[in-house]
């Protein structure tokens, strides 16, 4: 008997911890993580309705048809009401992905502006490095059996190309303010993810690949950038900062990293 009121309230508190945000996304930084959000809470409305009219009509079926000590009775169903709530869901559903692709495609398949700034990423068991182009916009050739973690060289920068004696390494993400930038993924070891909240952007990075994905920071700040796939014993401590500055101190920045090369 008791049954029923429970599921009801159990659903309104959670509708209630949704509704109020208790728990939620930190704020978009740009753009395309408004989008997101904007296409989040009109499934998460979808859904919410959806999930809240089931609740509550399982709990009236429970209050109906419970045990009353009389004969036991069965249904058949009804084919044409399953047809058409099955149907609708579907319709439903699918609807909300195709909302929804543009906004995914629109990082992962789409290309990068022409004028994005193009910063390589490597990921490796448990930590993070990025390089930036020097003044001549070339980034210099790489080996693998040049690589020297001890010597700060996680690329393995060859030393006989003139292009890579400009080239700027760095341990924290680097983001002039209103820029398009191109990040150019790579793996040394494992799959890694770089996930950045305030983006609302995720992609994995695998071994032997070159992942490009590019976007747009719009907010002065500090961010974090955290490994989300689980890579190892020291997943936990894979992660690093992501600092959207000034174009103005971001030029500074290479200018200081260069002149202490």
């Amino acid at each position: 008997m008791l049954l029923a009121p429970i599921i009801w309230v159990l659903t309104v508190g959670i509708v209630y911890f949704f509704a109020a945000k208790t728990w939620w996304f930190p704020p978009p930084i740009n753009q395309h993580g408004m989008d997101y959000d904007a296409q989040f809470m009109r499934t998460l409305i979808v859904v919410g309705i959806v999930f809240t009219l089931a609740q509550f009509a399982l709990g009236y079926v429970i209050m109906k048809f419970r045990n009353d000590g009389g004969k036991a009775s069965h249904s058949h169903g009804n084919n044409f009401l399953e047809t058409l709530w099955t149907s609708a869901t579907a319709i439903l559903f699918l609807g909300l992905v195709v909302m929804g692709t543009k906004i995914w495609a629109g990082v992962h398949f789409d290309e990068a502006p022409p004028d994005a700034i193009p910063i390589e990423v490597m990921a490796k068991q448990f930590s993070w490095n990025f390089r930036y182009t020097g003044p001549d916009g070339k980034f210099g050739h790489t080996d693998l059996h040049l690589i020297n973690d001890a010597g700060g060289d996680p690329f393995g920068l060859d030393p006989k190309d003139p292009a890579g004696k400009d080239d700027i390494m760095s341990a924290s993400l680097k983001v002039p303010l209103g820029k398009p930038i191109k990040l150019i993924l790579h793996s040394r070891d494992v799959i890694h993810n770089f996930f950045v909240p305030e983006l609302r952007m995720k992609q994995d990075i695998v071994p032997g690949m070159e992942i490009p994905i590019h976007f747009q920071a719009d907010k002065i700040g500090i961010y974090e950038v955290p490994c989300s796939e689980l890579c190892g014993l020291g997943h936990f401590q894979m992660r690093t900062t992501m600092q959207v500055m000034s174009e103005a101190d971001f030029e500074q920045w290479k200018q200081q990293q260069a002149a202490n090369k």
